[in-house]
């Protein structure tokens, strides 16, 4: 059996070619007889053929979390990147690797080469395009994923990773390969979009995947989908990283310390005005997490450097917040000093549209063909993800949170994804794509 991908703008090693091909041989593995259908098939085939796949994506789970994949682990990154795409072709689609980086202005990447994207797609006969979105990068260093494997115990799947947002590349691949199995093509493109840097903001893959939200008439989300409730969301919050440095004048701190300007007064002074401003009942937040300041005890610091995280549930409030600081810095405390401010906006916020509502409103019927409940949340709680990129020029709309039920996302010892939860959501994405893609859904 031969493996070719079709990599315009990366080349595969062979140590990367084994791997597809070993991802190959598993996917075969697992895969069931292919099925040819005169029509689409109705809901009820669905239902049985997820359910079939409960015991191959838990394999697969075990398989992504197992390759550690930090968003500096390039070396991981690339053989998981490498394993994604192999799955992605045998479920028939055409796959690119496409290098990241992030931008040279970014205040503290600055230029740095990211893990790359995995970019697949499948023309059908339908009407609609419909792309499906997840990311497989973790915050974790290598190392940790010793110290916790992935393991089954009850009904909970546990893994480094799993949660956020391996779970998530999990149910995408699997409802890929299911439309395949099918025979399904009634859409105008099937596209698998999964990035490798949405832990560090997607500074490199966030231009890419607007333009993607730009092309495609439905885009999905595969963020996790709910701890004890199952829902999908509308929105979630705007990320910006702000980055204030001070500069002022050394002088001896016991003989001299008038002659000096002290930055490191300078910036606590900024940091205590502006630690409340914002709204939050409205959502917009500062927190200043990261400062330091001078080299030597008895030196009046010359310098002085600060970040600050900040989270708002729309664009236009990082603008508010924005002119809020540079405002506020024209009154300082020590004369004779200058601040420098920088303003990065790192994550939109994702502001769902009319067609996001339409569709969030028939993911709610479709689990209901299944006896199952699904919330839809219309407010962020202060977490930023890539659908935010994709809703910022929508060609129609875009809903998030289409991963599996989870817990622990970002923690060291107890990140877990619900097993019972993997059939439910498989169902609902299959399902959402047969409807998207071939216009069964008006808007």
């Amino acid at each position: 059996m031969t493996i070719d991908l079709p990599l315009p703008r990366a080349r595969l090693c062979a140590g990367h070619f084994r791997g597809v091909m070993a991802a190959a041989s598993l996917l075969l593995a697992l895969a069931q007889p292919i099925v040819t259908w005169a029509q689409a098939p109705t809901p009820a085939a669905v239902q049985a053929r997820v359910a079939d796949q409960v015991t191959p994506l838990l394999a697969s789970l075990k398989e992504l979390v197992t390759l550690e994949s930090g968003s500096r682990d390039l070396e991981g990154l690339a053989r998981l990147s490498t394993l994604i795409a192999g799955r992605l072709q045998a479920s028939g689609m055409e796959v690119q690797l496409l290098p990241a980086q992030a931008p040279d202005f970014h205040p503290q990447l600055k230029g740095a080469r990211l893990g790359s994207m995995v970019y697949a797609t499948r023309r059908g006969t339908g009407q609609r395009k419909v792309l499906l979105m997840a990311h497989m990068d973790t915050v974790y260093p290598r190392g940790m994923g010793a110290k916790q494997p992935f393991r089954i115990d009850g009904d909970k799947a546990y893994g480094l990773g799993i949660s956020d947002d391996k779970g998530g590349v999990a149910l995408v691949l699997h409802a890929v390969q299911l439309l395949d199995q099918m025979g399904f093509k009634d859409y105008a493109q099937l596209g698998v979009l999964i990035n490798a840097d949405e832990e560090l903001g997607s500074p490199g893959s966030g231009a890419f995947i607007t333009q993607k939200g730009s092309e495609y008439d439905a885009v999905l989300s595969f963020e996790g989908g709910g701890f004890e409730q199952d829902f999908v969301r509308l929105a979630t919050s705007s990320i910006a990283i702000v980055e204030m440095k001070i500069t002022g004048k050394a002088s001896h701190a016991g003989g001299n310390p008038e002659g000096g300007r002290n930055a490191l007064y300078e910036m606590a002074h900024q940091i205590m005005k502006s630690r409340n401003f914002g709204d939050a009942a409205a959502g917009l937040k500062i927190n200043w997490t990261i400062a330091s300041a001078g080299e030597t005890r008895n030196v009046i610091p010359a310098s002085a450097s600060a970040i600050a995280d900040v989270r708002s549930l729309s664009n236009a409030d990082l603008d508010r917040m924005e002119a809020a600081l540079r405002e506020s810095i024209k009154d300082k405390l020590i004369p004779d000093t200058t601040i420098d401010l920088t303003f990065y906006r790192s994550r939109p916020a994702f502001e769902a549209n009319a067609v996001s509502r339409t569709m969030a409103q028939h993911a709610m019927k479709v689990y209901g063909e299944i006896g199952k409940k699904l919330d839809v949340r219309d407010r962020a709680t202060g977490g930023g993800t890539d659908a935010a990129f994709a809703g910022l020029r929508p060609k129609g709309g875009v809903l998030e949170s289409f991963g599996l039920r989870g817990f622990g996302a970002h923690s060291n010892d107890d990140e877990y994804v619900f097993v019972s939860s993997i059939a439910p959501r498989l169902y609902l994405a299959t399902r959402m794509v047969m409807d998207l893609g071939s216009g069964a859904l008006a808007w």
